[in-house]
């Protein structure tokens, strides 16, 4: 057992593969690394690897995805007006900022998740926007972020050492122990293929929308903080 070391282990998680004696090493286990135990459908497999097993599970994935597709298309506000030009004028606006803004058909996850909003008084995007803490197993949802706003600012409620809240700064000890010039935020690079993964680094000192320039996002942007120091597998753009 991976979890306790000292029965034989029984289980074997779907997810991480992660090996298990009893249900509540596998209840420790999913708590210990934010863990759901739910197979991951898209996890990339190499030919030599790849099996009728594998076949027949992208085939059901594939219908799983047409079937949303489908029940997406017949929403009622898919053809609401309204829908469409409040999501035309994000694009629209996305564009005037060098931005390429994507946006998903009703019934996806980040669809319905989506708090962006564009002020057009102010000039101004008021990003939906992930923070993910690979090293601590964390992740936290920001709404009505504003693009001027820079990203060392957005981060400081969460790893600076003197301004971050007491619960979040345990949570992200690592983080908030390490110096900042060790602190590296990477936004994954959309449209490539999946065994070829790619991060951009991003300015801490700049602000939101100029991070986001030249960049494309589907719905919203997702942050990657890490540490340099530490040992993980995501690949810089270049390297």
């Amino acid at each position: 057992c991976e979890t306790c070391s000292k029965e034989e282990a029984k289980y074997r998680c779907p997810r991480c593969m992660k090996y298990s004696c009893s249900l509540l090493c596998v209840k420790k286990h999913k708590l210990a690394l934010s863990c759901n135990g739910v197979r991951d459908k898209t996890a990339f497999v190499s030919v030599n690897e790849f099996t009728d097993l594998n076949l027949l599970s992208d085939y059901r994935f594939l219908e799983d995805v047409g079937r949303t597709a489908d029940a997406a298309a017949r929403h009622c506000t898919v053809h609401s007006p309204a829908t469409k030009r409040l999501l035309y004028c994000l694009r629209n606006k996305a564009r005037g900022c060098n931005i390429e803004l994507k946006t998903l058909p009703v019934g996806f996850t980040k669809r319905r998740e989506n708090s962006t909003t564009f002020n057009s008084i102010e000039n101004k995007f008021y990003w939906h926007l992930k923070l993910i803490f690979p090293h601590c197993h964390a992740e936290y949802t920001l709404k009505g972020v504003p693009d001027d706003k820079t990203l060392a600012d957005i981060l400081k409620p969460y790893i600076d050492p003197v301004e971050s809240d007491p619960v979040v700064c345990q949570r992200l000890k690592i983080y908030t122990a390490s110096p900042q010039s060790d602190v590296q935020i990477l936004m994954k690079i959309e449209n490539r293929n999946r065994n070829s993964v790619r991060y951009n680094e991003l300015d801490a000192s700049r602000s939101l929308l100029d991070n986001l320039k030249g960049k494309v996002i589907i719905e919203y942007p997702t942050l990657f903080v890490v540490l340099k120091t530490l040992k993980n597998d995501m690949v810089i753009l270049g390297q």
